[in-house]
């Protein structure tokens, strides 16, 4: 590069537009600072990531290393099936009480249908 002799207010013009066109020193440290910041940040992010992911693999091998299931005594399974057993026989008997209290009610209400339609009531009773 030549020196050249130039008035100063040409080179101050010079200086402008160069200054204009690209960043200075201070800017470019400063940019070069928030990125190592940024990079520094990120780094931090990962190795938290990573430790969370080697916690998930632990938790995964442990959950894997236990048996598929879980195994049942004998002796409960029977006491299960016999109170299946007894709740179902239960459900039936219920059911059938209930139908038949239906048909009392239904009774009754043909009983007191035929007083109100002018039969007679029973013999030996008056109403």
């Amino acid at each position: 590069m030549k020196h050249v002799l130039m008035p100063a207010r040409l080179r101050r013009v010079v200086r402008d537009w160069f200054d204009s066109r690209y960043i200075s020193r201070a800017d470019h440290r400063r940019d070069v600072r928030d990125a190592l910041w940024e990079v520094q940040t990120l780094g931090r992010e990962v190795a938290a990531l990573r430790a969370e992911t080697d916690g998930l693999r632990r938790e995964v091998g442990r959950l894997r290393e236990q048996p598929a299931g879980t195994r049942i005594d004998p002796a409960r399974a029977d006491r299960w099936d016999d109170a299946h057993r007894l709740a179902q026989e239960t459900a039936a008997a219920l059911e059938r009480v209930l139908q038949n209290e239906v048909l009392l009610w239904q009774a009754v209400d043909r009983v007191s249908g035929g007083r109100e339609a002018g039969e007679g009531a029973p013999a030996g009773r008056t109403v």
